[in-house]
């Protein structure tokens, strides 16, 4: 396994030299920093999951959450049979203390959450949804890969209906919150290790967003990928996106104004389980009994169940 350059290596050298299209090193998040810079959110799962978000201090009692040096672990109760009457199975949803505009992240991810019922995200969303916006960098559910970007908007957010600059596929263009039962404008990877057990065989990966008020652009470089550009595979003063190539998915503001449709933005990481999504296409993803009842009574499912995260990295 790839281990990721510690952050403090930042400070003792920088890769990339100041141009006009680069982003500035504002905030590393590694180890145990995650309990500084984020909230955990103990509320009812806004997505129906058969979940129960505890607060960090459970988290750490029941080792949901620990960290080290340079490795954060958020993962779902393995442990414990859930009673039908219970509110669900023990589970983390991490909101970033702070929120951000225009800007580059990297999520440098070595293991996702696998296993059917599992639903993980990682993805950043502003207040009064729909109208603040949603953009979900990382998201499936039940193994089912490939990764899916997707933006969730009021409504008269559109996207092109041709793909365009991406290697991704572009799914459905109208964004608007209200319709399509909320599937959004996804775009299809075109990689299968960018998500489940292809993403973690791999050793995981590189998730990176640019945002500004012209486009949202996601990439995904997988930790075998030779191509991996070394501003986002090493902890650096300054990125330079314009230098990564053609972005996995790309959302243009040409029919979306990005200033109106999407406000400043939490980060937020979290892994539920059947819900909404997971729960309803449960049936045709070759798992075993219902997701309610897999989730409830099969607790050695969830071993693997979890997020190894190296760092978060934030330029402005």
């Amino acid at each position: 396994m790839i281990r990721a350059v510690p952050l403090l290596a930042v400070f003792s050298h920088s890769g990339v030299a100041w141009h006009p299209s680069t982003y500035s090193l504002r905030k590393g998040i590694q180890g145990e920093s995650f309990y500084d810079d984020f909230v955990w959110e103990s509320i009812a799962d806004p997505t129906h999951g058969r979940v129960n978000y505890v607060d960090q201090e459970t988290s750490r009692w029941q080792n949901l959450t620990f960290a080290t040096r340079d490795s954060f672990i958020l993962r779902t109760d393995s442990t414990n049979i859930i009673p039908t009457d219970g509110p669900g199975r023990n589970s983390v949803r991490l909101r970033s203390k702070e929120k951000f505009k225009t800007h580059v992240s990297i999520f440098d991810v070595r293991h996702m959450p696998v296993g059917c019922g599992t639903w993980p995200a990682i993805w950043t969303v502003g207040e009064n949804w729909p109208h603040g916006g949603e953009i979900d960098i990382l998201e499936g559910v039940n193994d089912e890969a490939p990764n899916a970007s997707t933006l969730h908007t009021g409504r008269g957010c559109t996207m092109p209906t041709e793909n365009g600059p991406q290697t991704g596929h572009r799914m459905l263009n109208n964004c608007d919150a209200s319709v399509n039962n909320n599937v959004g404008c996804p775009v299809d990877f075109p990689s299968h290790d960018s998500y489940g057990p292809g993403f973690n065989a791999a050793g995981g990966g590189w998730y990176v967003m640019e945002r500004n008020d012209d486009f949202i652009k996601i990439w995904f470089w997988s930790r075998q990928d030779p191509n991996v550009p070394e501003d986002v595979k090493n902890p650096v003063w300054n990125v330079a996106p314009s230098n990564w190539g053609t972005p996995s998915a790309y959302f243009p503001g040409d029919s979306c104004n990005m200033s109106d449709f999407f406000a400043p933005h939490w980060i937020v990481i979290n892994l539920t389980l059947c819900g909404d999504w997971a729960g309803t296409v449960y049936q045709y993803s070759n798992c075993p009994s219902t997701c309610v009842d897999h989730v409830n009574n099969n607790p050695w499912a969830f071993e693997n169940a979890y997020f190894d995260i190296a760092q978060i990295r934030i330029y402005t």
